[in-house]
């Protein structure tokens, strides 16, 4: 398995948020519900000192820049349940958060065919600065609301929201929900079945994507590590273009979670 690539400060210097609307979110952190559920590609946002990464709005209008819809599935669903959630307000392609460090994607230069000019030939100071600002301060907030329910004794089932695009290359995905799974499947597979059991729904099981721990980084680092149930969900982007199809996706993902 991957090193993790950076040690928790969390127990010396308990995470802060600040005014950069490039921090992470973190809503109802003393939430009641057994759920944590956190958004790795939220936004689509890029701070004003990157310049846009060199791309017109219309790059960063796409599934390059960000998880189309899956942030206002993850609000929702935080406040059906009373759960924490955490989600990322920088774009995947200033650094991807659910990435290892030594990944050569972590800091794309080119994505869906996409050249990213921001991210071309950058130096070791460079990378080093959108580590420290974007990608440690995410992850340090998920880990203050897991660590917090720990001291508190309180049980955590990790979710992690995502989603896909209808269409990859040539490829059409058929799925309109997709679950990814590693070697524990104790929770996946009653949500599956949940979710099969409608008989209206095309669910994937680890397609098109799995849970792999050499490739992701945020379930396995914040869930597998410690052993907790978790899952890592995929909402296909056509499913969930507007706020009231986000909410109508979480209330049925959410009748499959009870």
């Amino acid at each position: 398995m991957r090193s993790w690539g950076w040690t928790s400060q969390y127990e010396s210097q308990k995470w802060k948020a600040d005014d950069d609307v490039t921090g992470p979110r973190i809503l109802r952190p003393q939430g009641t519900g057994r759920f944590v559920f956190f958004c790795d590609h939220a936004s689509n946002t890029v701070p004003a000192e990157l310049r846009s990464l060199g791309l017109p709005s219309s790059e960063l209008a796409r599934h390059i820049a960000w998880d189309i819809g899956a942030a206002g599935v993850t609000e929702a669903l935080s406040e059906i349940f009373d759960a924490p959630a955490i989600l990322c307000s920088t774009s995947r392609l200033v650094i991807d958060c659910n990435r290892h460090l030594d990944s050569a994607d972590v800091i794309p230069e080119v994505s869906d065919g996409t050249v990213i000019p921001g991210n071309l030939h950058l130096d070791e100071v460079a990378r080093a600065a959108r580590i420290e600002r974007w990608f440690h301060p995410y992850h340090e907030a998920v880990e203050s609301v897991f660590l917090e329910r720990e001291a508190r004794s309180v049980p955590s089932i990790a979710v992690s929201i995502h989603s896909m695009t209808e269409s990859l290359g040539c490829e059409r995905r058929p799925w309109q929900i997709a679950l990814s799974s590693h070697l524990d499947r104790r929770f996946a597979e009653p949500v599956l079945d949940a979710l099969r059991r409608r008989g209206d729904l095309v669910v994937g099981d680890n397609q098109p994507y799995d849970l792999d721990p050499d490739v992701d980084y945020s379930t396995p680092y914040h869930a597998l590590r410690r052993g907790l149930p978790h899952l890592q969900v995929e909402f296909r982007q056509d499913e969930i273009p507007d706020a009231t199809s986000q909410r109508a996706w979480a209330l049925r993902f959410s009748q499959a979670l009870v």
